[in-house]
């Protein structure tokens, strides 16, 4: 059963639910999962979404901030979520496909503006959380899994425009990136985003600050895909919807696709 996934920090699904509604009917992924849903899981636009053939729709919310979802063409069992970090925010959904796959959508704290965790709680919060995402994966080795969301965290040097320039930012700071490779690791999770595009400067979000953002280009990869070995071998087609960061009153994020042979 090929599907393809695609995963999008929308930032506001009730704000922005006509963008929804305009990559379900252009791209029709099969499984499209959504960070920053800012919604309680009752006011998210289902209808909308259903009448587009989703009909599958499993959801953490919370009002105003956070909230993931995951809408599906293919049926879909809940399959829970966790407090990582013990944070009480709606960041991580689980939910399984009629073939087996378990999709894990994820929304990592962003971290705030200062790496230091001494001064800065919210720095401190975003390496509990990895750890926490760490320890799972090595406690209980996934199998069979997709793992996507915004991870708010660009590891490699050319998933930024200036690694140089970005070394003491928070999403590139090399104690942010070393915590989510031991996360990778713990999990054996392969990056399907960077198997299908292994070269060249690649970005999923740009800043609203910047007055152009296309021709400045300064981009950050901070929204993933990754895979399970036992299917990665299957992925491919990864893709970045850059022209949607171009939509009227969008996401700074664009959506990341895969698709999966299975």
């Amino acid at each position: 059963m090929p599907f393809t996934l695609a995963t999008w920090n929308i930032n506001s699904v009730r704000l922005r639910e006509a963008l929804v509604c305009k990559l379900l009917t252009e791209e029709a992924p099969d499984v499209l999962c959504l960070q920053e849903c800012k919604s309680p899981v009752e006011k998210i636009p289902m209808e909308a979404f259903r009448a587009l053939g989703y009909g599958h729709v499993v959801a953490r919310g919370q009002k105003g901030y956070n909230g993931v979802a995951i809408l599906s063409k293919l049926p879909l069992r809940d399959v829970g979520d966790r407090d990582f970090a013990g944070l009480g925010h709606a960041r991580h959904v689980a939910a399984e496909l009629e073939n087996g796959v378990t999709v894990h959508n994820f929304y990592v704290p962003a971290g705030g503006d200062v790496p230091d965790r001494e001064v800065n709680e919210k720095f401190g919060q975003k390496l509990d959380y990895l750890a926490e995402m760490r320890d799972v994966f090595r406690e209980d080795a996934p199998k069979k899994s997709v793992l996507v969301g915004d991870l708010n965290i660009a590891p490699r040097e050319d998933d930024v425009w200036s690694h140089k320039q970005l070394l003491k930012v928070v999403s590139h700071t090399p104690v942010e990136v070393e915590a989510l490779a031991q996360a990778q690791e713990a999990g054996n999770w392969v990056d399907i985003t960077r198997k299908d595009i292994p070269e060249g400067q690649l970005y999923s979000w740009w800043s609203y600050r910047a007055r152009d953002w296309d021709a400045a280009d300064k981009g950050r990869r901070l929204d993933h895909v990754w895979a399970t070995p036992d299917i990665a071998g299957a992925a491919h087609s990864s893709r970045v919807l850059r022209a949607a960061r171009g939509w009227e009153k969008p996401s700074d994020h664009a959506p990341v696709f895969a698709t999966f042979d299975l």
